[in-house]
């Protein structure tokens, strides 16, 4: 991987195949979703419209974030307290708090 496009994180999780497909997948509605905003905004159109669209993207990355946090407990936070990593538990709780601002 080049520099630039390494992540910030040191941990990694391994997907199937199909998982990261489906991720990828919603991720690239979302994208044209926010595509929508932009021309929306670039036409002039009536402010409520809008709105209603931004309220339609926050909901679909909303749903990402539930289906990504509940494989992440399943597989990742599970493995870890299984090895003793009771340290993944102030990890989650973080990140739960931060999805819920």
């Amino acid at each position: 991987m080049e520099n630039s496009k390494k992540c910030c994180c040191e941990k990694h999780t391994v997907r199937d195949d199909t998982q990261k497909k489906k991720l990828l997948n919603r991720l690239k509605r979302i994208e044209g979703q926010v595509r929508g905003l932009e021309m929306m905004i670039e036409n002039d159109i009536y402010c409520n419209d809008i709105l209603v669209q931004s309220a339609a993207v926050n909901a679909a990355l909303n749903s990402f974030n539930k289906e990504l946090l509940s494989a992440h407990i399943h597989t990742c936070v599970a493995r870890d307290i299984r090895d003793g990593k009771d340290e993944v538990i102030d990890e989650l709780t973080a990140t739960i708090q931060k999805l819920m601002r």
